[in-house]
């Protein structure tokens, strides 16, 4: 019985290596539950685990015709999955620092902002605020100044003008200049985040 499923995986990935769609999908459907139950247990979100496998076999198909059938299989794809999960949270931290560099950038004194025990406080403060926006100003204002998006890439992603996606910077940037000073983080320089255009 063992010795059948290593014969029918082989027969799956010589069929996946010419174009079987129907072999793709076995291998899928035999595989995808525990990379997602890998890949959840990293990054504890199912839509992150969720993308992980959707790019392991992305990759699996458009490599297919290099994939050595006398190796290991499961070994091959969760390699790709931790790779995977590893850029995920090189991304996240990138994300991170923008978010600091933005909370940093409201305060007057930043080597003392730096220095403060609850800084974690304020990155949440900023996520609350941030998803208090209208959902296209908020997607705006991510794309363009967490993610790096071009003033032009979010007005053709959007089908709007770039006066328009300058327009929703410029709201987002108010509301939350103006929620920071509520809660008294001190002189609001802007200079960073609009620098970074």
């Amino acid at each position: 019985m063992f010795e059948k499923k290593i014969n029918t995986e082989s027969e799956l990935l010589k069929g996946l290596k010419k174009g079987d769609h129907a072999s793709f999908r076995k291998l899928f459907e035999k595989h995808s539950k525990p990379l997602f139950r890998f890949s959840i247990s990293y990054l504890k979100s199912s839509e992150a685990a969720e993308d992980v496998v959707q790019e392991v076999f992305i990759k699996i198909w458009d490599k297919r015709k290099d994939i050595d059938t006398k190796k290991s299989f499961q070994s091959y794809i969760f390699t790709i999955a931790l790779n995977s999960v590893r850029k995920h949270f090189n991304k996240q931290a990138e994300y991170n620092q923008l978010k600091h560099d933005i909370i940093v950038s409201f305060s007057k004194n930043q080597a003392a902002f730096d220095e403060q025990d609850d800084f974690e406080f304020y990155i949440r403060q900023l996520d609350n605020l941030i998803h208090q926006m209208p959902e296209k100003r908020k997607a705006i204002f991510i794309g363009k100044k967490l993610e790096g998006k071009t003033q032009k890439e979010l007005a053709e992603e959007y089908r709007i003008t770039t006066k328009t996606v300058e327009y929703h910077i410029t709201e987002a940037m108010k509301f939350l200049k103006g929620e920071f000073e509520k809660h008294r983080l001190g002189g609001m320089v802007f200079f960073y985040l609009f620098v970074k255009g």
